[in-house]
């Protein structure tokens, strides 16, 4: 082989070599989508994306509007308007950016009032794409309250998004809406209006309906405030709580009888097995926790944080019982509340919603290296009281509790052996994932709605007083490295990065935030 003919071989080698080595690059620097709660079926929030901007300005209103002046703004890459009261997370997936709001910025006039929305925008300069825009059920605070929105985060997964509406519905969206024609239900004119209104005109930025599943027709449900879950989709099945409750007068549970929990079919939205463990006749408000699945190289489970204060594991498989009913099988349920929780000195049973009374478990268990960890917390219109932060092993047995925290109904994140939490009260704990052992607590003095984030190092979470607070997750703690944000509107939802943005949903607002090139 000739000098010549070897070095033209080793140069075009070399420069494969480095279009690979630049394609791997820039597949790390995309980083990774956040398709649902959790960014997947663990609900451990924690990103993997590096470079992640969390040194920027959120910007100023114009005057009295509600108008931010993106010349007042930086490192912000845009920002979208949502409606008044924004509560679930965004959700990212190939591109498209999925959140939940209410309708009173109504982005088409054709949809007027007081009605829930999802939004979905495009990740490149926040521009609508469709919108899913659901009447109210005219139920009032009863079991729709009135402005509240979308509280959930959708689900994504290939083509298809899948919701827990307002009116107590599991539903099936196509992700392009209905820009490629309208697939599977077909009366979305009819759905839009409401039942028994003259039907609504249906149009290329609306939402493509694949299938609805009625939780109160199907199920026999009462949803008490709100319908609220992000569901889980494992393999073909999908796996939601129902947000069954008490009556508004917080005295009777219209129907104890009703499940927590369902499975169902994720094609075609067909109920396929029932939890039948009875935790709806022990329900103290409502049920608004989002599953979570547990696998390890001997066990898979559905875990579920319960209306009466215990987390349920559910086995994959549905049996029947003694009806011939598929019934989802319960492995092990844990209760979150210590004894003295529920009963006093003397042995009476404590009330419900009284501060040194028991909980549910609102926020959403995650689970990570073979262990469940939760907390228990109450509606924030409760106030504030005890709490307590279990981990707990495979087979249901408790390793360890912390009841240092208050109230909590926020996610956690477990990192690099270190496990974050928040609690209604505002305080943010940093302890050891194996032992429960406490390392820091910072107080934000603001009431904290959300989920701690972790995500290139830092933990972010914000409040309700509108501050994004940043520290380092380390088990080192400063209180001069701790960073607030002014996100100019109360934060009731939880940071999440995807592909390397930051998107914070407040109140009013979404903002994409990236580093200026």
């Amino acid at each position: 082989m000739t000098d010549l003919r070897f070095s033209t071989m080793i140069s075009a080698m070399l420069s494969i070599a480095l279009v690979a080595f630049s394609f791997v690059a820039s597949l790390a620097a995309q980083g990774s989508d956040w398709p649902q709660w959790g960014r997947d079926a663990s609900r451990n929030m924690v990103s993997p994306d590096k470079g992640v901007c969390t040194d920027f300005d959120a910007g100023k209103f114009v005057g009295t509007t509600d108008e931010i002046d993106a010349k007042t703004t930086r490192n912000v890459k845009w920002i979208a308007k949502l409606g008044s009261q924004s509560y679930g997370n965004p959700t990212v997936a190939n591109g498209r950016i999925y959140v939940g709001t209410n309708n009173d910025s109504a982005r088409d006039p054709k949809y007027k009032g007081d009605r829930s929305v999802i939004y979905c925008f495009d990740t490149k300069d926040g521009g609508l794409i469709w919108q899913l825009n659901i009447p109210k059920l005219g139920t009032g605070k009863v079991s729709d309250w009135e402005y509240l929105g979308i509280c959930s985060s959708p689900a994504v997964e290939g083509d298809r998004v899948y919701v827990v509406s307002n009116r107590c519905e599991v539903m099936c969206l196509d992700v392009n809406g209905m820009a490629d024609g309208n697939q599977g239900y077909q009366d979305e004119a009819q759905y839009a209006a409401g039942p028994g209104n003259p039907k609504i005109e249906i149009g290329a930025k609306d939402a493509d309906i694949i299938w609805v599943t009625n939780m109160t027709d199907e199920c026999g449900v009462f949803p008490h405030n709100i319908t609220c879950c992000s569901v889980m989709i494992v393999g073909d099945r999908i796996w939601t709580s129902t947000s069954n409750g008490v009556d508004y007068g917080h005295v009777e549970t219209p129907a104890p009888n009703a499940p927590s929990l369902i499975m169902l079919d994720k094609k075609t939205g067909k109920i396929l097995a029932e939890e039948a463990s009875g935790c709806s006749q022990r329900i103290f408000h409502s049920n608004w926790s989002s599953p979570a699945y547990l696998k390890t190289e001997s066990v898979e489970l559905a875990i579920f944080g319960g209306p009466d204060g215990c987390v349920y594991a559910f086995k994959p498989t549905p049996k029947e019982d003694e009806d011939g009913f598929n019934v989802l099988d319960e492995a092990w349920r844990f209760d979150c509340n210590p004894k003295e929780y529920r009963v006093d000195e003397q042995g009476k049973p404590r009330k419900y919603a009284t501060r040194k009374g028991p909980s549910e478990v609102l926020g959403t268990p995650i689970v990570h290296a073979g262990k469940v960890y939760a907390v228990i917390g109450q509606d924030p219109e409760h106030g504030e009281g005890i709490g307590n932060l279990t981990c707990i092993d495979a087979d249901g047995k408790e390793v360890w509790s912390y009841r240092k925290i208050n109230r909590s109904m926020s996610t956690m994140s477990v990192v690099n052996g270190l496990l974050f939490a928040a609690d209604y009260s505002g305080f943010i704990y940093c302890l050891d994932a194996q032992t429960g052992k406490e390392h820091w607590v910072h107080d934000t003095s603001g009431h904290i709605w959300g989920s701690t984030l972790v995500a290139d190092g830092k933990l972010m979470i914000g409040s309700e007083d509108g501050f994004l607070t940043i520290i380092p997750a380390t088990k080192e703690y400063s209180a001069d490295d701790v960073k607030e944000i002014d996100m100019t509107s109360p934060i009731y939802s939880s940071p999440i990065v995807a592909q390397g943005v930051l998107y914070i949903a407040t109140h009013t607002h979404l903002f994409a935030i990236e580093q200026s090139k």
